[in-house]
């Protein structure tokens, strides 16, 4: 079981791992060890709550970018590479660490800001600050 939460897990049958080659430099390493680690895991077919399904795939279509988060599919897979350790070990750890961050971000609810107007001792503190700074500029003025 891949532990999310302490309320949520997932069976590992649901997250597919590939061991790969690593890209960039490394030398004999590189070439001959696969280290790095494709992790691959299907939103909609997965054993999670509806409401996590539904807050992931909407994080797929509406993110801090234009084209939303480049993790997941356009078929709802969530496809995370991991290569940044030399042993295959350490990356599928961080391959986990990136799913289980993913899952977690939508887990928490923002609320929406209520506006309220500022209350009266800070209104108040407000004004005797901008009093003691002009203050403190009026004293750097010349003497006449």
């Amino acid at each position: 079981m891949f532990q999310i939460s302490k309320n949520i897990s997932l069976p590992l049958g649901e997250i597919e791992i590939s061991a790969i080659r690593s890209q960039g430099a490394g030398g004999q390493n590189v070439n001959k060890v696969a280290s790095a680690i494709h992790l691959r895991f299907d939103i909609v077919a997965s054993s999670l709550p509806e409401h996590y399904k539904a807050r992931l795939l909407k994080l797929r279509d509406s993110s801090a970018c234009a084209k939303g988060d480049r993790r997941i599919t356009a078929e709802g897979i969530v496809v995370i590479k991991s290569q940044e350790h030399r042993s295959q070990k350490r990356n599928r750890e961080e391959a986990f660490d990136r799913l289980r961050s993913l899952i977690l971000s939508v887990a928490v609810v923002v609320l929406p800001r209520k506006i309220r107007p500022p209350s009266v001792g800070q209104h108040r503190r407000r004004l005797e600050s901008k009093k003691r700074r002009s203050e403190i500029k009026e004293l750097r003025r010349s003497v006449e």
